[in-house]
């Protein structure tokens, strides 16, 4: 009997949890994994194809070619590229055969463009890590801590109910005991269970994360909405007629009225505002698939933790709306599940308990520790 007994003292005793390390804390992630690809993409794109763009005109040197009369000079027609650069006005005529001027300025600006829709991008996270990212630290270190502690808590249960029952000459009495210790709830966690129903009730994270989704979808639009405009206005011209007939030069009778010039990196600022406004474009659905993930509760996780006794927060009262910061915490828990370690012990444990005969007899943990330690073949049947 003696071997019995320790046999199942050690078992216990493997089951409880290590103490947490320090590392718990600088391990959490304040991110989910899609919002964290979200902002890879939105920022690391338009600042990657600015930088190739930069790099072009380094490389290449002039961006313009404009084609000067054969009498000029080399330096005449390197101040006409200069100077039509500068300006970037086409002059041309209406269908009345009127002078219209159009201007081409977005064309000089448009990688420093990229570089404003990068930072729009990174404003949402930036609200979010200020705003929202501390608060939830907070919140995801408490209730990791205490879901592992209340796993703890029921094993060590387990081995004071093992060591009750050894010293114990009247085994009914025992487990009528225990049957009115389940019942009047002395086995529950309300510390726990309250701050969980505290956060059902609070709604300040859940209305940072729509707003930073909402600023995300705003930036996305407006970005494809300019380069749509860039479009149809401007990229589709990349041959235009300059007039330097301007200041010192205006009254000189051989400079022409109107030079046609060229532009030799059009090419290139094609393809970025295509490549961005396409991934820009099927990034929009996926924003708003991470805003509308709040409408429905994630009832896996918690439902695990039903088997620890008397929690059952999930089955009470997790039926009102689930826009609130609860549900934010539980998919910032899915997504740290890694640092939860009692999640994957209950997790196997309510496997077993499906594969096992008389699973009417295994409500909680507790009573599935009793089984192990040998208690369950001592417990009477009514």
């Amino acid at each position: 009997m003696s071997l019995s007994h320790t046999a199942a003292e050690y078992m216990l005793s493997d089951a409880l949890l290590p103490d947490p390390s320090s590392s718990r804390a600088k391990g959490l992630r304040l991110e989910l994994p899609s919002d964290r690809l979200l902002k890879f993409v939105t920022v690391g794109l338009p600042l990657f194809l600015v930088s190739l763009a930069f790099a072009r005109e380094f490389s290449a040197g002039s961006q313009i070619s404009c084609f000067s009369p054969t009498n000029f000079t080399g330096k005449q027609s390197a101040y006409t590229d200069t100077a039509c650069w500068d300006s970037l006005i086409h002059h041309g005529f209406n269908a009345e055969g009127h002078a219209v001027t159009k201007s081409l300025w977005a064309l000089k600006v448009f990688p420093y463009s990229l570089l404003v829709v990068a930072v729009l991008m990174y404003l949402p996270y930036l609200l979010w890590r200020y705003a929202a990212a501390p608060a939830l630290h907070c919140d995801l270190l408490f209730i990791i801590d205490e879901l592992d502690k209340s796993y703890n808590r029921s094993v060590r249960l387990v081995q004071h109910m093992k060591k009750v029952q050894q010293a114990s000459t009247e085994p009914e009495q025992f487990w009528e005991e225990y049957q009115r210790a389940r019942q009047e709830r002395y086995f529950e966690f309300p510390l726990l269970e309250r701050y969980l129903t505290c956060k059902q009730h609070a709604h300040a994270l859940v209305f940072i994360y729509i707003l930073r989704n909402l600023l995300l979808l705003l930036f996305l639009a407006a970005t494809c909405l300019y380069l749509v405009f860039l479009h149809l206005n401007i990229f589709f011209q990349d041959e235009f007629s300059c007039s330097i007939k301007t200041g010192l030069l205006q009254a000189e009778p051989h400079i022409p009225l109107l030079i046609p010039c060229k532009l030799v990196f059009f090419s290139v600022f094609q393809i970025i505002s295509l490549s961005i406004g396409s991934v820009y474009v099927l990034l929009i659905p996926v924003v708003i698939y991470n805003a509308l993930q709040l409408c429905q509760w994630d009832k896996g996780l918690l439902s695990v933790y039903e088997m620890l006794p008397a929690f059952d927060l999930l089955s009470r009262r997790m039926l009102t709306c689930p826009l609130n910061d609860l549900n934010i915490i539980l998919l910032f828990l899915r997504a740290n599940i890694s640092e939860l370690t009692s999640f994957s012990r209950l997790n196997a444990v309510n496997a077993l308990r499906e594969a096992t005969a008389n699973k009417e007899d295994i409500d909680t943990v507790i009573d599935f520790m009793t089984l192990l330690a040998g208690l369950e073949t001592t417990k009477p049947k009514h």
